[in-house]
């Protein structure tokens, strides 16, 4: 009862707009105290109780602006809401006409962000108030384009295929070692159809039109001028931005510690990025650009919304992140989806560890073009290793709806990135513990058992260079390279590609560094094409110890399809290592070598006080030049004609070692 009553007298926002006075400061509650009492308790109970009454009259006029306020708000909401759009609008306009009068080569990049939004929002409204008319007046061209696609599909595959066959053979003229990862490419290719589920169930619609987006992506990036100075610039501003990381690391652990310790230094930027694209999916920013890649891939593969959506989310989240995107579907799905949802999962990385393995010197453009060129391609070769056989519930869903999330406000969505990620982060350092330490046992038994049979320096990193060199070697790295590549493509499949990033690095920074190739026998540094086949070929989670983790994440959210996810996780892995390689020799194919220079021109710049590629390259070309007869040097080609070219040999041979130098 007293329950009820207290139900009863709850003040509401109505109650207060008709004048009604809160309950609480009413006098039914002083009459039912008066009734108890028996009558007046004492004067000072009247005057507290006339005291309240007057409290409460003067709060509910207080209010009765609040209320007016409301009142119009609700009842001009459009209106009030296009004024604060078009005077934050007007303001950008001022801000950006500033800012381009100012420099306008400073504001490029602010040029081509508003230029996007604004097509993306002029696109909407056409979308909206014209879309229809249109549609109607194309109509009658899209009968006749109906009626004659039969014959120019054909034609038009034909035209395609003349043309890469042309553009080939003109391009590999030049670099006769891009053949070899074209060869590789369809190798794999061939092998994955081999392994196919059900040969005479393949879409190949699906298949050539993920290799040919994968191609075309590919051909943009590493290619063209835009496209390249476009992922370049991209990958430089997620450098600058993950370099704010250190503001709250440095705060939290100090200067030294960031600095000396790979655990304050490379973690923190996974806890800066898990919030930020926390922010971003609050926003709805993530959820967005995602409908947009899936949309494109759905409409051009004619796969199904849902392990389309999945495999698009991958490019930028985890492979237990990304099916949460579809988790209603999950049990409805055919294990054809599942299979492309498990391929998705293990064909890239997540973007919190994207932004770790830049901090090493991975070049960032590559990692973000593997990530984007791995989504279309893990479909077609999913869809190629594991086609549907069965009815999918969702092959006439045009889309799938996406949550925005749990989170009330902005700040709760950054805390709860940041939070999150701590579980990631603890899960990367246990596991590179655990890993780094299982290896060196490992090294330690078969060392031991090597040496019994006088077999020195037996490893797993030696075992994989033998076993995996022809698979480096078919994706276009040098046969001198194929070694080390392989190393590093044992270590990504049989323990994590975290391992295996660390030491491309430490390659990378010994090339740069410009210290010799080899060291005795020892091979310090790979070339840089090299180093782009294994950037791509490492780019994914296909290794053995992501079968949990995928297992874990999907029967968690599916308890009652175990069996199912169990029976095609080996396939899914299989087929995530292959798309990472076939990326690899797409990017071995398509990789441009980097000019040198004029090395004259170099060496007469720099002082010698330290070493570089460039300068190790240019004191390779001067010592290939100098030819020594009879205690005699001179010099062949350019270099005869450089005054200085004693000095400059001089000075290289002080750093590196050549027959030249003994003269």
């Amino acid at each position: 009862k007293e329950l009820l009553e207290m139900e009863g007298n709850q003040i509401t926002l109505d109650s207060l707009e008709k004048g009604t006075d809160n309950p609480a400061f009413s006098f039914e509650g002083e009459e039912r105290h008066y009734e108890e009492c028996g009558g007046p308790c004492s004067e000072s109970q009247e005057q507290r109780r006339e005291g309240k009454g007057r409290f409460s009259s003067y709060c509910r006029k207080a209010l009765q602006p609040a209320s007016k306020a409301k009142h119009f708000c609700k009842a001009h909401a459009k209106v009030l809401r296009r004024v604060v759009l078009g005077l934050l609008g007007v303001a950008y306009l001022c801000y950006f006409i500033a800012a381009c009068y100012l420099n306008f080569q400073r504001a490029l990049a602010l040029v081509v962000m508003t230029a996007v939004v604004v097509f993306f929002i002029c696109w909407n409204i056409f979308k909206k108030h014209c879309g229809a008319k249109v549609l109607l007046l194309l109509r009658p061209v899209g009968k006749c384009f109906q009626k004659s696609w039969p014959w120019l599909k054909w034609l038009l595959w034909v035209a395609l295929l003349a043309g890469l066959i042309v553009w080939l053979a003109l391009d590999t003229g030049r670099n006769p070692e891009q053949l070899v990862s074209l060869g590789g490419f369809c190798f794999l290719v061939l092998f994955l159809f081999a392994c196919s589920k059900h040969h005479g169930a393949v879409s190949w619609r699906a298949v050539f039109w993920g290799l040919g987006l994968e191609f075309l992506f590919g051909l943009f990036v590493l290619r063209t001028t835009p496209g390249t100075q476009a992922f370049q610039w991209l990958g430089d501003q997620i450098q600058y931005f993950l370099g704010y990381t250190t503001a709250g690391s440095s705060f939290v652990f100090g200067n030294t510690l960031i600095e000396e310790v790979f655990a304050f230094q490379t973690l923190p930027i996974i806890v800066f990025f898990s919030c930020v694209m926390s922010i971003l999916y609050y926003l709805g920013v993530m959820q967005w650009l995602i409908l947009k890649i899936s949309w494109l891939l759905q409409v051009s593969m004619g796969t199904t919304a849902t392990e389309t959506l999945s495999v698009a989310g991958n490019i930028f989240v985890g492979q237990t992140e990304a099916p949460l995107l579809i988790r209603p579907y999950l049990a409805d799905m055919t294990l054809s989806e599942i299979h492309a949802v498990m391929t998705g999962g293990f064909s890239t990385i997540a973007g919190s560890v994207m932004g770790a393995y830049i901090s090493f010197g991975i070049d960032a453009a590559s990692l973000i073009a593997a990530s984007v060129m791995a989504a279309p391609c893990a479909l077609a070769m999913a869809k190629l290793v594991y086609p549907e056989v069965e009815e999918s519930k969702f092959k006439g869903k045009a889309s799938i709806r996406l949550s925005r999330g749990e989170e009330r406000n902005i700040l709760e969505a950054a805390s709860n990135g940041a939070a999150t990620s701590v579980v990631l982060v603890a899960n990367i350092a246990a596991n590179l513990i655990a890993f780094l330490a299982v290896l060196e046992f490992i090294n330690a038994a078969l060392r031991w058992f090597g040496e019994m049979v006088d077999i020195e320096g037996l490893t797993f990193q030696v075992i994989c260079s033998y076993v995996l060199m022809p698979v480096a070697f078919l994706m276009g790295a040098d046969w001198a390279d194929s070694p080390l590549v392989a190393e590093l493509l044992g270590i990504k499949i049989f323990l994590n590609e975290f391992v295996a990033y660390q030491q491309l690095a430490t390659y990378k920074k010994n090339r740069l560094m410009g210290l010799e190739e080899w060291d005795g026998n020892r091979k310090q540094w790979i070339s840089e094409r090299a180093e782009s086949i294994t950037t791509f070929a490492l780019c994914g989670f296909a290794n053995l110890s992501s079968i949990g983790i995928t297992l874990g994440g999907l029967a968690s959210m599916v308890p009652q399809r175990k069996g199912d996810l169990a029976s095609v996780v080996l396939r899914a892995l299989l087929t995530g290592i292959c798309v990472s390689m076939l990326n690899a020799c797409l990017a071995g194919l398509l990789h441009v070598p980097t000019q040198v220079g004029d090395c004259a021109m170099f060496f007469g710049t720099t002082n010698f006080s330290s070493t570089s590629y460039t300068m190790y390259t240019c004191c390779k070309q001067l010592f290939a030049s100098a030819v020594l007869q009879n205690g005699t040097l001179s010099f062949t080609g350019s270099w005869a004609e450089q005054a200085e070219s004693v000095v400059w040999l001089r000075e290289c041979c002080g750093y590196y070692n050549h027959t030249s130098c003994a003269g």
